[in-house]
């Protein structure tokens, strides 16, 4: 803002910042939905008495959040990270965005007082902050949402549920199941399965990753509980997730009070997979219990997003979960695996080595392509490896709901790329891998990125699916999503996005997510409300 002093005529700049309680009235006043900006611009003249306001202009700014803490001293981590928490909000500026109509003059200003460089300045039609669009969304007027969906319980849960819940060990000795959240309750499966975990008398362990959770969450309840009970409870807490530094710090704290045993992963990895261990004495045997999954266990956010789960008591990943929570809490060195890929070693190779040879299949007549679903497609050894497929005639599909630096389509390189993305009221955020495999369809899922973060900085997991109704399943997903009877948005080779949602009859074409909320519906035998 530049105000004037009308006796001596000299211009000011001025930065103006929420006032508290009138942030604090606005939040509690519904109905009240007016930018807080617009409110301050009002009474500028009565902040600052005496002057003359020239002109005001709203202006926002990021700074690198990045956390630097030395991971060598594990046991004053905790501490180190505290400390860095709190110089965050000193950190360097990286971006400012400004209204469209400021002022040059008080930009330059601007530019000049925050030290940053013109490449980094973005002007944009207001309002800056678009996270107060919440609060409209807050406003009830059901007509101008999405029909109400509740998830119900997955139907292999549901065949052997008992009056209070779903016996979840009972169905996995029985088969593995296959989850698809939100459209099967992630209440009454993944934290099912934890809770009966924590207050069976016959479970002896649990092993648990934590990247991010809820602030209410009865996960960390669940494993409280069972370590109050006396069962032998590892818990990876990373401290380091992004934004919930603070959150997971207390709950490692809670945690540790409690009784559980709390590890931070490796030095210089983030642990993002997603990953939970359950070991139960059975008569004379041990029996492990064993969830992979693609989003984080976070109950609100599986209301939200698009994830995948595997439940199942297969021995295999059990013994691959057992090896790989002992390497992440210091206690094993081992890098291979007999159902997982786990990055940093063995994913990206794992991935590559198999794209490479769908090209081998294809030169020799049998069955090849790539399918791959994730958030984000920038890793060059992997899409590498996708041109070399597309070059020797195997169809290469992507669907990717972020960052994409693949380029399907051209000549000579990608003919036989197409790059997909699938935009709706859940967040598409699985990861899937398919390959023909020359008529024996492999199908994996997991946690990674096609990203350097994800496959080299991070300790990521896939499990390979082996029911085939479940790679049908997957398989089926992956076709829907690439099809062009698919409401999507289509990548062409000059790297501009097109949205196609009508046939050429001007009728909408199929929305992906819909026909999954029906599907349930109809299983359920529920109408839509």
């Amino acid at each position: 803002m530049v105000v004037r002093n009308p006796v001596t005529g000299h211009k000011h700049f001025a930065r103006v910042k929420v006032p508290p309680l009138l942030s604090r009235f606005l939040e509690s006043s519904p109905g009240r939905y007016v930018p807080i900006e617009d409110v301050i611009a009002a009474h500028l003249e009565e902040l600052f008495p005496g002057m003359e306001v020239l002109e005001h202009h709203a202006f926002r700014l990021t700074r690198n959040e990045d956390l630097e803490v030395e991971e060598d001293d594990a046991e004053n981590l905790l501490q180190a990270l505290e400390k860095e928490l709190m110089r965050r909000r000193f950190g360097p500026p990286v971006r400012l965005e400004v209204e469209e109509s400021i002022d040059r003059e008080v930009l330059d200003l601007l530019v000049r007082e925050l030290k940053i460089g013109e490449a980094e300045v973005y002007p944009l039609p207001g309002p800056l902050d678009l996270t107060g669009l919440f609060r409209i969304h807050g406003l009830d007027r059901p007509e101008l949402k999405y029909p109400k969906f509740i998830a119900g319980t997955h139907r292999d849960l549901a065949e052997v549920e008992s009056a209070s819940q779903p016996d979840v060990f009972a169905a996995l000795r029985s088969r593995d199941v296959l989850l698809h959240h939100p459209y099967d309750s992630f209440s009454t499966s993944v934290q099912a399965f934890l809770q009966q975990a924590a207050e069976d008398p016959d479970v002896l362990a649990i092993k648990q990753t934590l990247y991010r959770t809820s602030g209410d969450s009865p996960i960390v309840d669940a494993l409280i509980d069972a370590a109050e009970a006396g069962k032998q409870v590892l818990v990876l807490v990373e401290i380091k997730a992004r934004f919930d530094e603070h959150a997971n710090i207390k709950w490692a704290r809670k945690l540790e009070e409690a009784g559980c045993h709390v590890v931070y992963g490796l030095v210089g990895l983030k642990t993002h997979c997603k990953l939970s261990l359950v070991v139960r004495q059975e008569g004379e045997t041990l029996r492990r219990y064993s969830h992979v999954g693609t989003g984080n266990y976070h109950p609100k956010t599986a209301r939200l997003y698009e994830d995948l789960g595997l439940l199942t008591a297969d021995p295999q990943v059990g013994a691959d979960l057992s090896d790989l929570f002992n390497r992440l809490s210091g206690y094993s060195r081992r890098e291979t695996y007999r159902r997982l890929l786990v990055a940093p070693k063995s994913l990206r190779d794992g991935l590559v080595s198999r794209i490479d040879k769908e090209a081998q299949h294809h030169r020799a007549g049998r069955p090849a392509y790539v399918r791959i679903k994730v958030n984000s497609m920038v890793d060059e050894a992997v899409i590498d490896a996708c041109y070399r497929a597309s070059q020797a005639g195997v169809p290469v599909d992507i669907w990717v709901r972020g960052i994409c630096a693949i380029r399907p389509g051209v000549a000579g390189l990608s003919e036989n790329v197409r790059v997909r993305s699938v935009l709706g009221r859940f967040l598409e955020h699985s990861r899937v891998f398919a390959f023909g495999n020359g008529g024996e369809p492999e199908v994996w899922f997991g946690s990674a990125d096609m990203m350097h973060r994800n496959l080299d900085r991070r300790i990521e997991a896939l499990v390979r699916v082996t029911d085939p109704a479940h790679r049908a399943a997957l398989s089926r997903l992956l076709e829907t999503g690439m099809s062009d009877t698919t409401q999507s948005w289509h990548l062409a080779a000059d790297g501009e996005w097109t949205r196609h949602a009508t046939d050429t009859d001007g009728q909408p074409l199929r929305n992906v997510q819909e026909m999954l909320i029906d599907a349930r519906r109809r299983r359920r035998g529920t109408a839509t409300p």
